[in-house]
């Protein structure tokens, strides 16, 4: 008899449990994303030991980051989170249809989302308007139940939540849900402008903001089981922001926002491969790609990666060495299209299906999302969640090399 398995590389028939000597079958795919679990995991427990006294909420938004919201959340609750952070319902509610039980807040609350849904399912909403608590009393009373809700202070991001005019208003509307059982506030929030940038001012000013906001609520007889306001950044460099709870995303991820990327105790979790769909030697003076901005000085060996913008690899990508392989990083030759582009190996011996690198741990001198974001001047946060749903995602625990590609979540 035999049985398939899906391994990322290498194929072998081996000994079952059973004895019998099963057919393991090499599933090689052109790309993927492999996602390491147990990283994610590993850098919970160790931001959590460098934040103690502070429960860790694990941001699993935009599919944690593109990298896969249920696994990731999972393994985040297994390295020491306590609460689950998402943007909108719908990612609310696909982690709790996957069993996952824990403190879950959605950090917006956009008018016709599923907040009856929401509040059925046990989801904390925030509020940061007098109308915001309207409508989700109203979806409360559909409900039956009252909405765990959340207060958020707008302190200076100028974004969401009650300016310092306005937050009086929002706790007395808070407050009246509340007695009328169409509420019960768990917690008071607010967010940072700055934190990715130590010392600047308005990091100080408001945490001030933040207090004062705290203690109007307190005055006004409004408590909460969290009070919030640090992100990762403000995590890791501000420690009096830490209060009950930090909110932590890109981190979980080995990702980071802070000038020199994520601390080295830090570990990246995606690797972004693809297999080479084409090697071809080519000579001096050929003109590569959509409108010829590349053109080779000498002959050289060209490679076809079966990756495109149309996959979250930017078109502002060309020219820059951000491919890996066999130790090295190469450039990307010519216009980035939508579904493949092109790398000038000069006169590395490169063979089709050869598997290239776009970032990864860095460990084997591939880039990272890191020196992608640099590259391009955006942020990794951009490279990762910017990775298509159609790239297959492959997760692992670092325990075996055989690993299972996995539907990505919506």
């Amino acid at each position: 008899m035999s049985q398939r398995v899906h391994l990322n590389d290498g194929g072998m028939r081996r000994p079952g449990f059973d004895g019998v000597c099963h057919q393991v079958v090499l599933v090689v795919m052109d790309r993927q994303a492999r996602v390491d679990l147990a990283t994610v995991t590993a850098n919970v427990t160790a931001l959590r030991d460098r934040i103690r006294g502070s429960q860790v909420m694990a941001v699993v938004k935009q599919d944690a980051y593109g990298h896969g919201a249920v696994a990731c959340a999972r393994a985040a609750l297994a390295g020491g989170a306590t609460w689950l952070g998402v943007a909108h319902v719908a990612e609310a509610l696909e982690l709790r249809q996957a069993g996952l039980t824990a403190p879950l807040l959605c950090l917006m609350a956009v008018p016709g989302e599923e907040h009856q849904a929401a509040i059925q399912a046990g989801v904390d909403l925030p509020a940061g308007s007098i109308a915001q608590v309207a409508i989700l009393t109203a979806a409360a009373r559909r409900a039956g139940i009252p909405v765990r809700l959340q207060l958020k202070a707008d302190t200076g991001l100028s974004r969401g939540g009650a300016t310092r005019a306005d937050w009086p208003g929002l706790l007395a509307a808070a407050l009246d849900a509340q007695a009328q059982g169409l509420a019960t506030v768990t917690g008071l929030w607010s967010h940072f402008a700055c934190a990715d940038l130590p010392g600047h001012p308005s990091i100080g000013a408001q945490l001030t903001a933040f207090g004062d906001a705290l203690a109007i609520a307190d005055k006004a007889g409004v408590t909460a089981e969290v009070r919030h306001m640090a992100n990762t950044a403000a995590a890791l460099t501000v420690p009096e922001s830490r209060l009950d709870l930090v909110r932590l995303g890109g981190a979980l991820y080995g990702l980071s926002t802070l000038p020199g990327g994520a601390p080295s105790w830090l570990r990246p979790a995606m690797t972004l491969t693809a297999r080479l769909a084409l090697v071809k030697r080519v000579p001096a003076g050929t003109g590569v790609s959509y409108g010829h901005h590349y053109v080779t000085e000498r002959e050289t060996t060209l490679g076809l990666v079966p990756l495109g913008y149309a996959d979250g690899i930017r078109r502002v990508a060309a020219g820059h060495r951000l491919v890996g392989l066999h130790g090295r990083r190469w450039p990307i030759a010519g216009t980035v299209c939508m579904d493949q582009f092109v790398v000038d190996f000069g006169d590395e011996p490169v063979s089709a299906g050869d598997e290239v690198t776009l970032f990864g741990t860095g460990d084997d001198g591939e880039p990272t999302a890191q020196n992608w974001g640099d590259a391009l001047g955006t942020i990794s946060y951009e490279i990762a969640t910017g990775i298509a749903p159609r790239i297959p995602r492959t997760f692992s625990h670092n325990a075996s090399r055989l690993t299972s590609p996995a539907r990505r979540s919506s």
